[in-house]
């Protein structure tokens, strides 16, 4: 086990495992080393009240190399162990926030997916161009297996209902920067503000399409405006070390120092 200071800047949606039970996938940057570090899995849901930390908390926890993954950045976290240091806030054009991620910029995805395939990178930072806005309905998924993730947790975890599926999937289309060879890339969007909002804003909106389009307005007009120094967080997944997802955006305004 080490001793580690994080700051967390992405929060995945809750997705129930047969593991695990229900967990978050999180990362940040260590503030001991100034790289990108993966904190699974957390039960978020069932830490106690003064645990639940929030994006650009900096949390200390103990956490260590597992076994059975082999992403260079992916811990195993001691949940228990979670201690919230402090909130690091927006203030001077998020100067504070910039001075960590920032240096963590990897080149292009085009450069992360070939990392990946070459030295089993997973985590990255990158800025993208040419950036649109997609959704589309999710895949059927059985019901039965997400229920009986949630009926096998440990009696030891709190009672819970299982958290909603979204019924939609969102994507991000983009460009590398920069690059003119780059064949664009379209990944899906999984942080947990994005399904939060889902169902938050669905009863201010009549329709299904006015809350699809609110939805676009923020995660496109919002974020990657011409007025934001737009990122995006990226991971892979465990199976699939070619697959990668949206984690969470850095947006800091433009015109910083």
């Amino acid at each position: 086990m080490e001793k580690k200071q994080i700051l967390i800047a992405v929060k995945a949606y809750p997705n129930p495992s047969k593991s695990y039970g229900e967990t978050v996938c999180c990362a940040g940057v260590d503030l001991a080393t100034g790289k990108l570090i993966r904190l699974y899995p957390i039960p978020f849901r069932d830490l106690d009240d003064q645990k639940k930390f929030k994006k650009y908390n900096v949390i200390e926890i103990l956490c260590f190399t597992p076994r059975d993954d082999k992403r260079p950045e992916s811990h195993r976290v001691n949940s228990d162990s979670i201690r919230i240091l402090e909130w690091w806030d927006t203030k001077d054009r998020w100067a504070r926030r910039k001075s960590v991620v920032l240096p963590t910029l990897s080149a292009s995805m085009c450069t992360v997916l070939k990392e990946a395939k070459d030295h089993d990178k997973s985590l990255a930072l990158i800025r993208p161009d040419n950036v649109a806005f997609e959704w589309q309905k999710t895949r059927s998924t059985n019901q039965f297996a997400r229920e009986a993730c949630y009926a096998q947790l440990s009696f030891l975890n709190r009672k819970k209902e299982a958290i909603e599926k979204i019924p939609w999937d969102f994507y991000y289309d983009f460009r590398c920067q920069g690059l003119t060879d780059c064949p664009g890339h379209r990944l899906p969007i999984i942080g947990w503000e994005i399904g939060q909002a889902y169902r938050d804003w669905r009863q201010k909106y009549k329709t299904e399409g006015d809350l699809l389009e609110k939805i676009r307005e923020r995660w496109l007009g919002g974020m990657c405006s011409d007025k934001q120094d737009t990122y995006f967080f990226v991971g892979n997944m465990k199976r699939f070390r070619d697959k990668f997802m949206v984690l969470g955006t850095f947006y800091p305004p433009r015109g910083t120092s």
